[in-house]
Order: C-alpha cells, then sequence, then structure tokens
C-alpha cells in the first residue's frame, strides 16, 4: 500500500509502486517513476524526468534530479537514473545531466552518506561507497566496488576504477587505476586495495581470487615501481600475466585513459 503524508506534493504524470511512502513537505516533480518499496522521508525534493527504482530509502532533505549547474546545459529531457536498492542519505544532492535525451546514472545497492554531491552526467556503478561530502564535478564515472573517502573531490572527465579505495580530504585531477589506493593533495596511488581484504566486512576486493591478487601485484610493480614506462609496463604484463581478467582490466582502464592516470 503506498502511502503519501498529507503535506507533500506530488506532480503530473508520477509513477509510484507498491509500498511508496512518501514523508512530510516532500516535493515531486512532473514525470517521476519511483520503484515498489521506496521509502522517501520528509523535506525531500525529487526533480523532473528522475527515476528511482525499488528498496532505495532516501533520508530527510536529498535533492535528486535537480537542473544542472553546467553552463552550457540546455533544456529537455534531462534525466536522473538510479538504481535498486540505494540509500540516500541527508542532504544528498544529485544532479540531472545536461543535455536533452541524457542521464545521470546511480546503479544498484550504493551508499550515500549525507552531503554528498554527484553532478551532472556522473555514472556511478553497483556497491559504491561515498563518505560524507565526497564530491564529483560532472561527467566522472566511479566504476563497482569503489570507496570513495569523506570530502573527497574529483575533477569533471575523471575516472575511478573498480575496487578503488579514494582516500578522504584527496584531489582527483587523473584516473584512479581499479583495485588501488589512492591518497593525496593531488592524489597518487599508494598500493593496491588489499588491507583488510581476509577479514572486513564487505571488502571490494574480497571475490578476487588469490592467482590474480598475485598477478595484480606483479602488475603493479611493473606499473607504479619498476624504471620501465606505463607503454613498456604494459607490453610487459601483456606477454607475462595475461590472460587474467582483473590484469585486463587494469591495463584497459589506463590505456583508455584520456585525462592520464594517478602517479
Amino acid at each position: 500500500m503506498t502511502r503519501i503524508d498529507p503535506t507533500a506534493r506530488i506532480g503530473k504524470n508520477v509513477v509510484l509502486g507498491e509500498g511508496v511512502e512518501i514523508g512530510p513537505f516532500t516535493v515531486i516533480e512532473d514525470d517521476v517513476i519511483i520503484g515498489d518499496n521506496t521509502k522517501i522521508e520528509g523535506h525531500v525534493k525529487i526533480g523532473r524526468y528522475t527515476q528511482i527504482g525499488r528498496d532505495c530509502v532516501i533520508h530527510w532533505g536529498a535533492v535528486l534530479g535537480h537542473t544542472s549547474v553546467d553552463l552550457k546545459a540546455q533544456p529537455g529531457v534531462c534525466r536522473t537514473i538510479i538504481g535498486d536498492r540505494n540509500i540516500i542519505r541527508e542532504y544528498v544532492s544529485i544532479s540531472a545531466s545536461s543535455f536533452d535525451g541524457q542521464a545521470t546514472r546511480i546503479g544498484n545497492d550504493n551508499l550515500l552518506m549525507h552531503w554528498t554531491n554527484i553532478a551532472h552526467d556522473c555514472v556511478i556503478g553497483d556497491r559504491v561507497i561515498m563518505a560524507n561530502f565526497a564530491t564529483l564535478g560532472g561527467h566522472v564515472v566511479i566504476e563497482g566496488n569503489a570507496r570513495i573517502g569523506a570530502h573527497a573531490a574529483f575533477h569533471q572527465h575523471v575516472r575511478v576504477g573498480e575496487g578503488v579505495m579514494a582516500g578522504a580530504c584527496s584531489k582527483f585531477v587523473q584516473d584512479v587505476p581499479p583495485y588501488t589506493v589512492a591518497d593525496g593533495h593531488p592524489a597518487r596511488v599508494r598500493g593496491l586495495n588489499l588491507i583488510g581484504r581476509g577479514t572486513a566486512r564487505n571488502h571490494p576486493m574480497a571475490e578476487v581470487p588469490e592467482e590474480s591478487i598475485r598477478r595484480l601485484k606483479q602488475a603493479f610493480r611493473l606499473l607504479f615501481r619498476s624504471n620501465l614506462n606505463t607503454r613498456q609496463a604494459i607490453e610487459q604484463i601483456r606477454r607475462e600475466l595475461l590472460p587474467d581478467r582483473y590484469v585486463a582490466h587494469l591495463i584497459e582502464f589506463i590505456e583508455s585513459s584520456k585525462r592520464g592516470i594517478c602517479r
């Protein structure tokens, strides 16, 4: 059964799934879709053309799908698409895309802690945790299982690889390779994200096989601890460490980088 507080304001063409709850003074604009059993607390604003999946929890004061602040933004169907089972804490801000027919996208099973800011046209994967006040510029991509520390800030168009641990209060102006820890101002790669892998609950690297960990360690040494340049290191990795899907993803990510990678 859907429950809507009498003080909430619901726009036109809004689709609410079964079991949706909407709290006091929440505003949902036109053309919004909300999936089954999603719970929305009070004083939330959900902008036009936003789509939210099922079993999400959206806490007090969040603003989702608001108009892009990009000065190049154009009017049109600018979407925000949020997947299933996301926890969005107090005062999180997620911007819609800047251009007609495009979308800011959030995957499934993510935790966005309070005051997280996700700008226009970002893409967030699955099982990402962003701590308090983490901030993404426009067009940032964060792959699955990443951990973003509090107050970390990301320049526009930066990519963050799968399984990354991004240190708190760090400044990211280049891409962060998968499976690494990066920290600093500006951020530098410090090592592989392995601390606590055997004991920490839901560690992003917990499912990586031991043989792949061994190969990733070798790849890391070639990339970051040898006298080889990046091209030479990748050539040697290809000869010695493939096939391995984790190593393959690491070198594909580096080769496709447009901003360069954190060193």
